[in-house]
């Protein structure tokens, strides 16, 4: 709860919420722009969970004639801080009261009553964009010299799916950086002095390979005849995935031959939780 010193002088919301106040907060700017406010002063008391944080704060409100605005998911408090606002003769508003009975006819159910959880789900949100921004940055090899940042690493040749991969794992909250295998450049050292257990490898057969990168080329106006898409080099490019990946046993390997993406990316999420479960989190809000 807010220790905010309140002035007995001029005109003074309180906003009470059992979660961060932002809601109700954010509703209060809302409705003032439509009226002067010089002199008025907004409290915020966060985190209300109990009828004596409530009683105090309503004693303090009518010294200072203020009025009560709050946001609150218990029904038990609710009814009190109802109740304490005509005993106590400070004027208060219930921004969520009326909105949770009405919801609750329509969808012929009750509300959880757990109080933050819209804080958590825009922490999540926030983690996703972060999470996107990181992927985004991080594609093909860029900025290797902070891989350790990374929930997940994933390691593959050119057109084995990473960039996909890594964006659609992004978008449910993974940071993720994809490293480019290219036949005699070496890896960058950064990737073998990180969490081996973030590292991923990904494979592909040739034929699909071929027809992948043969498709590439077409579309990006480009003769397939080059030896990016032909057979023998592509064999020569899986055969030193092969053996790097033999070197590296702590990575495991992903076939995404015929594989959609989220079926790969459902394997991934489940590997990561299980080896790191200390950093592992929902997918979900």
């Amino acid at each position: 709860m807010t220790t905010t010193p309140v002035s007995e002088t001029g005109l003074t919301i309180f906003v009470l919420s059992d979660g961060t106040g932002e809601t109700a907060d954010q509703m209060i700017k809302a409705a003032l722009v439509q009226y002067l406010r010089e002199g008025l002063k907004i409290v915020r008391y966060k985190n209300i969970r109990n009828e004596t944080q409530v009683a105090s704060i309503f004693e303090e409100a009518h010294q200072v004639k203020a009025v009560v605005i709050y946001t609150v998911v218990s029904d038990d408090l609710r009814v009190f801080i109802k109740d304490l606002s005509e005993r106590s003769n400070v004027p208060s508003v219930d921004l969520l009261g009326q909105l949770f009975g009405i919801l609750s006819q329509f969808l012929k159910k009750d509300p959880h009553s757990q109080a933050g959880l819209f804080h958590q789900v825009n922490e999540y949100y926030f983690r996703r964009i972060e999470a996107i921004e990181f992927t985004v940055k991080h594609d093909d090899g860029r900025y290797a010299d902070n891989l350790e940042l990374a929930d997940i690493i994933l390691v593959g040749l050119s057109r084995t799916s990473k960039t996909p991969l890594s964006v659609y794992l992004s978008y449910k909250g993974w940071k993720v950086a994809n490293v480019p295998v290219v036949v005699d450049i070496p890896l960058p050292e950064k990737l073998f002095q990180t969490d081996q257990r973030k590292i991923i490898g990904l494979i592909i057969d040739a034929p699909t390979l071929v027809g992948i990168r043969r498709e590439r080329l077409i579309k990006m106006g480009e003769e397939p005849t080059g030896s990016y898409a032909s057979l023998d080099h592509v064999l020569l490019e899986i055969d030193y995935c092969k053996q790097l990946y033999r070197k590296n046993r702590r990575w495991p390997v992903f076939d995404v031959t015929g594989k959609a993406l989220e079926e790969t990316a459902t394997e991934v999420e489940k590997y990561i939780r299980a080896s790191i479960p200390e950093k592992a989190f929902e997918g979900g809000p």
